[in-house]
């Protein structure tokens, strides 16, 4: 195995869904950014309580923690989700056990289907937006697109664990 290429070849698709994954959480993590400072976004609901102090560090850490798992879910389709980079001390050159690779992401995956599920099952349920009124109806169409965006990170996720899974398994015996 070279550095920059895995065991056995990626399918394209994966590398692309894998690239397009954190692109699905940015918009979910803007969206939260003005509500974290206050602003309604267009929701008619009376202003948060929760002092800024709060809600400003909440919603940052919420958000940078979204794009960091979108952004970890490349070494699905990474040499670094095989074998332990060279950069990490003792572990270096260590090959991964695909299940301490598969296992995760399948949870992950499986946790974040059941939002697409909710949202599914209730229209719009996500983050509670369903029972929340809109000062009009752009405003709504754009919190439906944020969060329909959101909820297709659980089947990409499960994609790239069955494609992960099928690549790293044991080659049969000839």
């Amino acid at each position: 195995m070279t550095l920059h290429t895995t065991e056995r070849p990626v399918p394209r698709w994966a590398v692309t869904t894998a690239r397009l994954l954190p692109l699905l959480a940015l918009p979910v993590c803007l969206w939260r950014l003005p509500v974290g400072f206050g602003f309604q976004m267009g929701m008619d609901v009376p202003p948060s309580t929760d002092p800024l102090w709060f809600t400003v560090p909440y919603v940052l850490v919420l958000s940078l923690l979204s794009e960091a798992f979108a952004l970890l879910c490349a070494g699905l389709v990474r040499p670094w989700g095989e074998t332990v980079p060279a950069w990490v001390p003792v572990l270096r050159g260590r090959r991964i056990p695909p299940y301490a690779v598969t296992v995760p992401a399948v949870l992950a995956g499986l946790g974040f289907t059941l939002l697409l599920v909710d949202w599914i099952l209730c229209v719009f349920h996500l983050a509670g937006f369903s029972d929340v009124g809109y000062t009009n109806g752009w405003w709504q169409a754009l919190a439906l697109a944020v969060s329909a965006l959101f909820v297709l990170w659980g089947p990409a996720i499960l994609a790239l664990a069955l494609a992960y899974h099928r690549r790293r398994r044991p080659l049969p015996a000839r």
